[in-house]
């Protein structure tokens, strides 16, 4: 009986460490030629303790991921890290219009899609996590509405990453939230950049590959900025002549584009209202933006320019202010 207990006591010590294999700041790394650690990045993210109080990195070697993500709420300071922005991709392609799973409590009701907040390829439900040096994408061909990126951690970091798909690109989902996109490709067709978050845009490339609208915040009344978009670069494709800057998901809807370069496929009213009571409560703001876009005598009168005073209020400090005082262009 002694040598039975002895025995079960040697095995869960093992199983403990064996559990504990990955509990420690040390990197791992994926690889999809199998020289890595996991193979999948699904793999990976699953084997992070929860609530790591430790920075992890999950490093991606060049290849395509095809892969459906989640990173859950209770995952914190990890580091997803690509070797190559444009080599390492995680790819989906969902749409909105994709018939949802029927399961037999619904088996007699009429077919149902699965919408726009399902569709994503990598959602992050937790907190202070990082993106580096890689593509999110959502190939799906333009048959509805089609996520990339949905977000709803906050002090949420990318950093050169490319964001490539059609309509509903990047779905920054929870009110309250901060993000930061610095050097960053964000591609779209509809309302490729939409939610309530707040997010800050630095020195990023916009790319328009429809005529349409880039933005659509729904920003709370009560959260004073939403998207912030500071030394960005818009760009348009070729068969493409007729561009807002955003139009408000809801009434709230906080954009401002400031120092930014706006092509001439910007409309000279720069924004729509979506709905035309919205002209009385959206905040749609530009200060100092160039380009042949950028001219504002024709912008909508509901709209509105900065003055230097106001402008030297909208720092990162300023609009990410919290108790915890997150400013990543710091770090």
């Amino acid at each position: 009986m002694k040598k039975i207990l002895i025995l079960l006591l040697a095995v869960i010590a093992l199983t403990a460490r064996a559990a504990s294999t990955y509990d420690n700041p040390d990197t791992i790394v994926v690889a999809r030629d199998g020289t890595g650690q996991f193979r999948t990045v699904g793999e990976a993210i699953e084997v992070c303790r929860a609530f790591m109080d430790y920075h992890k990195v999950i490093y991606l070697k060049k290849g395509t991921y095809k892969e459906k993500l989640i990173v859950p709420q209770w995952l914190q300071n990890i580091e997803i890290c690509g070797e190559d922005r444009d080599a390492t991709i995680i790819t989906w392609d969902d749409h909105a219009n994709i018939e949802a799973d029927v399961s037999p409590l619904t088996a007699h009701l009429a077919p149902q899609k699965i919408g726009t907040f399902r569709t994503f390829t990598m959602k992050i439900e937790g907190n202070n996590i990082t993106l580096k040096n890689l593509t999110i994408e959502n190939n799906a061909a333009r048959l509805g509405q089609a996520v990339a990126l949905h977000t709803e951690g906050d002090r949420l970091l990318f950093v050169n990453c490319r964001f490539l798909g059609h309509q509903d690109t990047v779905y920054t989902g929870m009110a309250g939230t901060r993000l930061y996109f610095d050097k960053c490709y964000i591609e779209g067709t509809t309302d490729f950049i939409f939610g309530p978050s707040t997010a800050w845009f630095q020195d990023c490339h916009i790319h328009c590959k429809a005529n349409s609208y880039i933005t659509a915040a729904s920003t709370p009344k009560e959260v004073k900025y939403g998207y912030v978009f500071n030394r960005c670069t818009v760009t348009c494709a070729e068969d493409v002549d007729k561009v807002y800057l955003g139009r408000p998901w809801r009434d709230y809807a906080y954009t401002l584009f400031m120092h930014c370069t706006l092509p001439a496929q910007i409309r000279p009213e720069g924004w729509h209202h979506w709905q035309k009571e919205r002209e009385q409560t959206a905040r749609y703001l530009e200060f100092e933006n160039t380009g042949d876009g950028a001219a504002t005598d024709k912008r909508v009168a509901w709209s509105r320019q900065l003055s230097n005073k106001e402008v030297r209020e909208v720092t990162v400090e300023n609009v990410f202010q919290r108790a915890d005082d997150w400013a990543p262009s710091a770090h």
